[in-house]
């Protein structure tokens, strides 16, 4: 059962990170109008909003006040939601299914959910050239735009998306896979972490290198989690379509580790987070709470 103060953090993340998307997002009356909704349709109203949540509970973990970071938080955000519009696509995962509701393709049609992908990544920049409430200065924003590009890129997700696809019928071992994760999955966890240290440049370093590992650890034990909900959760849970993984005969954890092993794989990364951050005061609580919840949610 997830925490009731973790539960209340994250009521609050969400209330907070759904009016910075409704900022920063186009109306849907300002033309291209059907393309507007088709962003809006993809990233409003729903999602594990994990990303977000990690943000803001980074600032509270390092003295920021959660509206410094709503630039941030809003960024990975929008970068999240087009490689979910695109991964969902027939040319890749050839999902339905997203979040309970139709995906935005099928919503929509696959040239305009391309095209929402594609100016949701942008006006992730755009968020974070413009916000003018994000702390540290000019060096700080140029140093959170280049997390986000790398972590977006073909360094990070990108890069792991096609990894990703390239193993599919592939036997591979677990080196290789964590490789597949650390960047399609982990480097956008980790930027959401890094990108909250750039805003205060004034951190010690050997705290930004802690929290680093704990976002690493994270991503890691996130995923492992997703592969084992593939296989244990049904699709009304999910959101998505139950056993799509084994479906495309995708590598998993489950499936080089056997399902104990990745539990056990999990607990471990969990606990590595959570020895990183033995140096931080309660402020930090939000970050330990995510990290608990992470191995036992259910979708």
């Amino acid at each position: 059962m997830t925490d009731p103060r973790l539960q209340t953090f994250i009521a609050g993340c969400g209330q907070r990170i759904e009016a910075t998307l409704e900022r920063w997002l186009p109306s849907e009356q300002v033309p291209p109008a059907r393309l507007h909704q088709a962003m809006r349709y993809a990233i409003l109203g729903g999602g594990k909003r994990i990303r977000p949540i990690l943000a803001y509970a980074t600032a509270d973990a390092i003295g920021l006040a959660p509206e410094q970071v709503n630039g941030i938080a809003g960024a990975v955000e929008m970068i999240h939601g087009y490689s979910l519009i695109h991964d969902d696509l027939p040319a890749m995962d050839n999902d339905d299914l997203r979040r309970g509701r139709p995906t935005c393709h099928k919503a929509f049609d696959e040239a305009t959910a391309i095209l929402a992908g594609d100016a949701l990544m942008t006006q992730a920049f755009l968020v974070l050239t413009r916000d003018e409430s994000l702390p540290g200065g000019p060096a700080a924003r140029l140093a959170m735009l280049d997390d986000l590009a790398w972590a977006a890129g073909s360094r990070g997700m990108a890069g792991g998306q096609m990894m990703d696809l390239e193993a599919e019928g592939q036997e591979i071992d677990l080196t290789h896979l964590e490789g597949i994760h650390i960047h399609k999955t982990g480097a956008l966890i980790r930027a959401s972490v890094r990108m909250v240290c750039r805003a205060r440049p004034d951190l010690a370093s050997d705290r930004a290198e802690r929290l680093d590992r704990y976002a690493k650890c994270l991503g890691l034990a996130f995923q492992i989690r997703d592969d084992i909900l593939d296989i244990e959760a049904p699709t009304d849970v999910l959101g998505k379509t139950h056993g799509k993984d084994l479906a495309q005969d995708k590598a998993t954890y489950p499936a080089l580790m056997g399902l104990e092993g990745a539990r056990q794989a999990a607990a471990d990364l969990v606990t590595e987070a959570l020895n990183s951050l033995a140096p931080f005061d309660a402020q930090a609580d939000p970050l330990r709470w995510i990290a608990a919840y992470i191995n036992e949610r259910d979708h």
